[in-house]
């Protein structure tokens, strides 16, 4: 038995009209959605939601939802690269040891040979691995990147790929 704290706290998954898979609200938000006939369910399975239950009302609130309305879509446009952005793209760790202690920006590419200040050049570094690199490409310092440097994608096609790749999991 799922107690009401508990349902409040779940969340669905909203598609688009095209269904593609945008973001995830709070039941709440879902609720509203729903009442103010602005979505329609996706059902994907029978069991797929929560009973809720009000005065006057008690309505079955889906997993997930379909947008009937076409938003604008919000202009995105690549951050710029900065410290700020690099760190939360790395995960506030050493592309080359995983630390996360005394981080600076290191250029993959020393600029000295050429390398740019763009999302595909530039990682973060722990101080100890920064110094060791110096001016040296990774096969001169024998050093090796955990991750591919790249820039961020759009947070909706992050959400929709993070998305299909866990339901394909559950599916396995």
């Amino acid at each position: 038995m799922t107690s009401t704290i508990q349902v409040l706290e779940k969340s669905v998954v909203v598609f688009s009209q095209n269904y593609l898979p945008l973001c995830r609200v709070n039941i709440k938000r879902a609720i509203v959605l729903l009442i103010s006939d602005r979505a329609e369910p996706l059902e994907f399975t029978i069991d797929d939601g929560w009973l809720v239950h009000s005065a006057k009302l008690v309505l079955t609130v889906p997993k997930h939802i379909r947008l009937k309305f076409t938003g604008k879509e919000r202009m995105w446009k690549v951050p710029p690269v900065n410290r700020r952005e690099v760190l939360r793209r790395d995960h506030n760790s050493c592309q080359y040891c995983g630390s996360n202690k005394h981080l600076t920006l290191d250029h993959v590419i020393p600029r000295s040979q050429g390398g740019q200040h763009t999302w595909d050049n530039v990682v973060i570094a722990c101080e100890r691995c920064n110094s060791r690199k110096g001016d040296k490409s990774l096969a001169e310092a024998g050093m090796q990147l955990r991750k591919i440097p790249k820039p961020p994608i759009h947070p909706t096609v992050a959400f929709a790929e993070k998305f299909w790749t866990d339901m394909q999991a559950n599916l396995e």
